[in-house]
Formats: C-alpha cells, sequence, structure tokens
C-alpha cells in the first residue's frame, strides 16, 4: 500500500459536514438569511424554519415537546448550561453536586466554578471498567443533592453508562439527572423519555453537521438560569440572534444518523473489532483500555505500553493517518489522560493511549493500511526507549 493517503480515525473529535447537510443549511445563509425574530416576511420565514427544525430534534431524541429543545453554540455552551443553570436555580445558596470523574472539561469546569462559588461537588469515579456503577451513586447521593450529571457514553473509552438506571437512583433521593450525549446521539438509540433524564447535551459537529451548533435538552418544568442574557430567544433561556442554518444542519444531520444507524452500528462494530484485534495481534503489550462490553461502535481506545502517545500520533501523521491520544479538547496537553487516572490505569501506561475513531466515511482499507503502518512505529519507539525492556523484560516484536 501507498503512504500518499490520508486516514481518518478521529471522528470522535469532529466529523466532515455531510453534503446533504450543507445542501440543506445553504439557503439560510443566502436568499433566507432573514433574521428569525423579525417580523417582516424573511424574517417569518427564518422563523419558521427554525421552529421546524426544533420540531424535528425534538422527534429523533422522543422530547416531549419542542420547547424542551434551546439551539446553542455547541457542547461546550450547553453542559455550562446545564450544570451551573440548573444548580443555581435551584439552590441559589448552595448544595450538592455529583459528576463523574472522567467527565469532558466542559462539565468539570463549570463543575469547578461552582466548588469556587461554595457549592459541594462530588467527582464520582467509574470503575476498572469504565463504567460509573449505580450503587457507587447511590452511596454518594445526599439529601442536598441537587443535580448528578454522568456522561452516556466517554468521549475517550468509548463505554456506555447505564443512564436510565442512574437516574432512576438520582431521582429517588431528589436530585435531577443531566447527562452529555455528544458522543452518543446518532450512533446508539437515545431517548430522553426512555433514559428519565431532566437534561442532555448534543453537538452538531459529531455527527456530520456544523460545528458551532449544539443543543440543550430541557425536560418541561426544570428550574433554569439563563447563562446568555439579553433579548430573551430560545424561550428566554438563552439569549441572542439564532443560528437558523446551523439549527436545520443539526436537524438534519440528526435525521441522517438516525436513518441508517442499525447498519452503521453493526458496520463500525465490525471494523472497531478488527482494529482492536489487528493491534493486539501484531504487537505484545498493548490492550484495550477499558474492559467493558457495553461500548460505543465506533471508538477504540488501545494502551499501547511503553511508547509515549505524542510520539505515536507524529508518526502516524507523518504516514497520513490521524488519530488522537485523548480527548481533542486537551490534546495539547503532555499530562495523562484524566479519563485513564479516574479508571486506575498507572500514569506510566496512561500516557501510551491511543484511541481511533471511525465514521461514516471508514473501510477496511483503512484499517487494514493502518494495520501494515502502526507496528512499525511501535516497534522502533520501543527500540529507542530506555525504559521498555526494563518495564517489561522483552523486545518489542
Amino acid at each position: 500500500m501507498s503512504d500518499n493517503r490520508f486516514v481518518y480515525f478521529d471522528y470522535a473529535a469532529t466529523t466532515p459536514v455531510d453534503p446533504r447537510v450543507l445542501d440543506a443549511m445553504t439557503p439560510y445563509f443566502t436568499e433566507l438569511f432573514g433574521n428569525a425574530n423579525s417580523l417582516y416576511g424573511v424574517g417569518r420565514q427564518a422563523f419558521n424554519a427554525l421552529e421546524d427544525a426544533r420540531s424535528r430534534v425534538a422527534r429523533s431524541i422522543g422530547a416531549a415537546e419542542p420547547r424542551e429543545i434551546i439551539f446553542t453554540s455547541g457542547g461546550t455552551e450547553s453542559d455550562n448550561a446545564a450544570i451551573i443553570g440548573i444548580t443555581r436555580a435551584i439552590a441559589p445558596k448552595g448544595g450538592h453536586v455529583i459528576v463523574s470523574a472522567f467527565e469532558h472539561h466542559a462539565i468539570l469546569g463549570p463543575a469547578h466554578l461552582l466548588e469556587k462559588d461554595g457549592y459541594d461537588v462530588t467527582y464520582l469515579r467509574p470503575r476498572a471498567d469504565g463504567v460509573v456503577h449505580v450503587e457507587d451513586l447511590q452511596s454518594a447521593l445526599r439529601e442536598d443533592t441537587v443535580l448528578v450529571s454522568v456522561m452516556h457514553a466517554n468521549n475517550e473509552l468509548g463505554t456506555i453508562q447505564p443512564i436510565a438506571e442512574l437516574a432512576a437512583a438520582a431521582h429517588a433521593s431528589g436530585a435531577l439527572m443531566h447527562t452529555d450525549a455528544a458522543q452518543s446521539v446518532g450512533q446508539i438509540p437515545f431517548n430522553v423519555v426512555e433514559l428519565g433524564i431532566d437534561a442532555a447535551t448534543f453537538s452538531s459537529h459529531k455527527i456530520y453537521g456544523p460545528k458551532g451548533v449544539g443543543v440543550l435538552y430541557l425536560r418541561r418544568g426544570v428550574r433554569f438560569q439563563p447563562q446568555i442574557n439579553g433579548g430573551g430567544q430560545e424561550f428566554k433561556r438563552r439569549s441572542g440572534t439564532q443560528n437558523v442554518g446551523g439549527a436545520i444542519g443539526f436537524a438534519t444531520a440528526l435525521e441522517l444518523m438516525l436513518e441508517d444507524q442499525s447498519e452503521e452500528i453493526a458496520r463500525l462494530t465490525g471494523l472497531r473489532e478488527k482494529f482492536e484485534k489487528g493491534v493486539i495481534s501484531a504487537l505484545e503489550n498493548t490492550e484495550v483500555s477499558a474492559k467493558a462490553d457495553n461500548r460505543l461502535p465506533n471508538i477504540a481506545h488501545m494502551l499501547i505500553k511503553g511508547v509515549e502517545g505524542e510520539s505515536m500520533l507524529l508518526q502516524l501523521d507523518a504516514k497520513g493517518v490521524a488519530v488522537s491520544t485523548g480527548s481533542a479538547c486537551s490534546s495539547g496537553s503532555l499530562e495523562p489522560s484524566h479519563v485513564l487516572l479516574s479508571i486506575g490505569c498507572p500514569q506510566e501506561l496512561a500516557h501510551g493511549s491511543l484511541r481511533a475513531s471511525f465514521g461514516r466515511f471508514t473501510t477496511e482499507e483503512d484499517i487494514d493500511y493502518f494495520l501494515e503502518v502502526f507496528p512499525p512505529i511501535v516497534n522502533r519507539l520501543r527500540a529507542m526507549s530506555p525504559v521498555y525492556d526494563k518495564m517489561f523484560g522483552s523486545s518489542a516484536k
């Protein structure tokens, strides 16, 4: 195989915009460009399109009514709004919040802000299998717990969390339940009513929609303090002129994901399994990072022992392969992944993590190419390592 090719294995970081999504969006950046809050014709057209997109998203996630859908600038804003907006609305003078220790920084950041404001925050650790267990949440819940936030699927490990059971435990204690579903919506079945959640976060660019668009689902009746104030758009929950084209892009992208979801789950699971088995058979001292059976079909997270993740990434990039050593938002950091540390992975092994995530345009030939170029890279890096033989007592294959 030739090295003159580009293999993209970082769909969990972002996806290309599907041409069908772009086609649906384009008119609302050109002839139908009106402000959805204006009363004249082109504004009313934009408003009608925006509300249609809202209804489509609501149907796609099983929401009871369109008003439960709030369009935002993306997953980070939605996460911040959920954690701070719900907590401060319910307990303005302080209370207890629980978030899992391997959340995205868009959850951990606002949780730290709440701590500075006097709130008590528990960072609930998942177990070694990469799953937050219900009995651990039950032990952490208190009478003053306001909100629990556990992501539906971890963005690095791909492990799917038992959100329905966690939500039931939270509700039994009088707390509300939020989940960050940016990685899972569209990839696997997701229904807000069946999961029993009160709030959820979604991001367009994870599902072949445009960047800069997200959704915050807020169940009807959930108290909420807006974090962006001004003209009172989005039912006075998120002020600012709406990105009509982006909202249409999000709705279209999500519907397209659901059209062939079953087939894609089977196809991507096959690619993930081929990738993992290929790496493990070609290289000793490698393993899947989290052993949970219930994982996203499109994420493979591996520990490549005795090798620095950044070195693997750079050498793969030279071969035209794009992968990640963790979540994209922290890829510039030399610190080991907080996700791996949260499940008890030693620091020296956490530095050697590799995340490959697959998507709509990934092929078996892409996996074959990776399995051709990757083992020689690891073997060279291990041969140069001053500690590999001391750590494992043998040379790499």
